[in-house]
């Protein structure tokens, strides 16, 4: 009997025990601290400090649907109806979206940077890779809107966590911006998680991803399988540009190719030869900023 019982707790404390070790490390990744981020920017010269603070700008905080606020700073050096919202990676924070604001400011757009849930100065707990955040980003774009009315050009620019996003918000929406920019994305989270898995843990990953997953829909809410840009790709008919590094190890680009694919209508691709994960501007900016030029003309 008692060999019965000391079986049986090992069982459950294996259960228990991957299932917080696994949902901690998706809900709960460890993120970057916002000074090496905003010094980080800094160095490699993305982020000139006294540009960025002579830009006129406000400050606004958006109420996100899930209950906490969402920093955002609306940047308005030009008189015009163009817009677009840059929408950062995991583990980043507004600063990251600086450089890829400059571009669109050069080229007399408007812009909206901010910091996702639990990131920078937003509230939240939990990161979803694009569950929550779809919500908030269609949040901010609604509080564009009424801010500066409905007649405007908007268009969306994500990194990784962001192109997931915006793509998700596309999808939801049936287009509710009128271009998007969605670099280095994955195309199915539970493929992206199991990819990872492959370099973190020595044993399949079915022996720990269903215990993983079950862990995050009771703690966060939701089933990693609902976080699947793939499946809105029917639904979204304005164009898209597709970005990533071909060496991207993170995110491999074949799951961008995926989504290319899958994408009807206007639709763009763009490989970069060179650079890591979230890496394409940084390692090849103008071939990005000429893909980016070559694709406003569709839009």
């Amino acid at each position: 009997m008692k060999k019965w019982w000391f079986t049986l707790a090992g069982i459950l404390a294996y259960i228990i025990g991957v299932g917080l070790y696994f949902s901690n490390r998706i809900m709960y990744m460890k993120k970057k601290e916002d000074d090496f981020i905003q010094n980080r920017e800094i160095m490699a010269k993305r982020l000139i400090t006294e540009d960025f603070d002579n830009l006129p700008k406000s400050e606004i905080w958006v109420s996100s649907p899930s209950g906490y606020s969402l920093k955002c700073l609306f940047i308005e050096p030009h008189d015009t109806k163009k817009w677009v919202v840059i929408s950062h990676g995991v583990t980043e924070n507004k600063v990251n979206s600086i450089k890829y604001m400059n571009i669109f400011l050069k080229r007399g757009f408007n812009a909206i940077i901010y910091d996702h849930r639990r990131h920078g100065d937003s509230g939240g707990k939990t990161s979803s890779y694009g569950h929550y955040e779809k919500f908030d980003l269609k949040a901010v774009i609604d509080e564009l809107k009424r801010r500066k009315g409905p007649d405007l050009h908007i268009g969306i620019h994500g990194e990784s966590m962001g192109a997931v996003t915006l793509l998700l918000y596309a999808g939801m929406l049936e287009d509710g911006a009128d271009f998007y920019i969605a670099d280095c994305p994955f195309s199915n989270f539970e493929d992206q998680i199991k990819h990872q898995l492959k370099h973190e843990v020595p044993f399949p990953s079915w022996t720990v991803f269903p215990l993983g997953r079950t862990f995050i829909k009771l703690r966060d809410g939701y089933w990693t399988n609902e976080v699947s840009p793939i499946d809105y790709m029917k639904n979204i008919r304005k164009p898209v540009l597709f970005i990533h590094s071909e060496n991207d190890s993170f995110i491999p680009a074949s799951m961008t190719a995926e989504l290319y694919a899958a994408k009807e209508g206007p639709k763009q691709l763009y490989i970069a030869k060179k650079g890591a994960h979230a890496q394409s501007y940084n390692e090849n900016p103008k071939e990005y900023e000429d893909q980016i030029d070559q694709f406003l003309k569709l839009v």
